[in-house]
């Protein structure tokens, strides 16, 4: 469908209103899912996130790597293992997660976004002692728990104009890493930042009253609603961890959080940049 100039202007125009909300304010993007294994879905998250920062929004994008740590897994002939939905991380493990996340996918992301015209650095939790972390649980092994953040990293790379591209391996003080959930560290950064809003990509729609029916979209949920629908069943599954993690943001200063899905291109645009939005937004009240 061919838009016309007047059309385009519209859109521009319709938008300044966010983009005044926005400049100026930090958001920080949670990226994993689909959204980070097609091509096609990742080029339009690195566009909105360049256009985002082009406009004056302070960007940081906070990424996982779940699939791509098993991938490397298999081809070494290692099985992964989850317990509880995490996976168990022995010293081999941790190794080969520290090379996909700092490395190869820290870097690809990077590239990504400088070729789409931004500017960006990749940094693990060791950068700058950013993400320090101790054994969640020892049968887990090197999994992650946050234990304190220091922003002035991140900082230091916000004022100077830069995307800073954050992957999720903690160390302790001997130098030990850790795999930590991405979700988590995502609330976490945006909390210590004092961020405008935080930015969750999943691979629903949002959080949904019935799961198997992507029309039942909860658009808005407020804190205090959020213990009824983690009673009410609403909540459950893999969505009970990613929404205690939004709660945790909010209540730690946060302003917004939206999970939004990243299976639809742009949508970090389309929920920043328009009226409606698409995904559910959780606020304080």
């Amino acid at each position: 469908m061919q838009i016309s100039n007047a059309e385009i202007a519209g859109l521009l125009v319709s938008a300044l209103p966010h983009i005044r909300k926005y400049a100026g304010k930090i958001i920080v993007v949670k990226y994993g899912g689909n959204a980070m294994t097609s091509e096609e879905l990742k080029d339009a998250v690195m566009e909105d996130l360049v256009l985002l920062s082009m406009v004056g929004v302070q960007v940081v994008l906070v990424h996982g790597g779940g699939p791509e740590i098993s991938e490397m897994l298999r081809r070494v002939g290692k099985e992964s293992v989850f317990k509880n939905g995490l996976r168990v991380t022995d010293g081999e493990t941790v190794e080969i997660a520290q090379m996909v996340l700092a490395g190869k996918l820290n870097k690809n992301l990077v590239g990504l976004i400088q070729n789409k015209g931004g500017r960006a650095i990749g940094l693990s939790g060791q950068d700058g002692g950013m993400i320090r972390a101790e054994m969640k649980d020892p049968e887990l092994g090197y999994v992650g728990e946050i234990a304190e953040i220091d922003p002035r990293p991140i900082l230091d790379l916000l004022d100077a104009g830069y995307i800073p591209v954050i992957s999720t391996v903690g160390f302790d003080g001997n130098g030990n890493a850790y795999n930590i959930n991405a979700d988590t560290a995502a609330a976490k950064i945006a909390s210590v930042l004092g961020a405008e809003s935080l930015i969750v990509m999943t691979d629903i729609a949002g959080l949904l009253a019935d799961k198997d029916d992507p029309s039942t979209l909860i658009s808005k949920v407020r804190v205090r609603e959020i213990e009824s629908l983690f009673e009410s069943g609403v909540i459950s599954g893999g969505m009970i961890p990613k929404i205690e993690c939004c709660a945790e943001a909010l209540r730690s200063g946060v302003e917004k959080v939206f999970i939004i899905d990243g299976r639809v291109k742009h949508s970090i645009i389309m929920e920043t940049l328009t009226d409606e939005g698409l995904g559910t937004m959780l606020v304080k009240e």
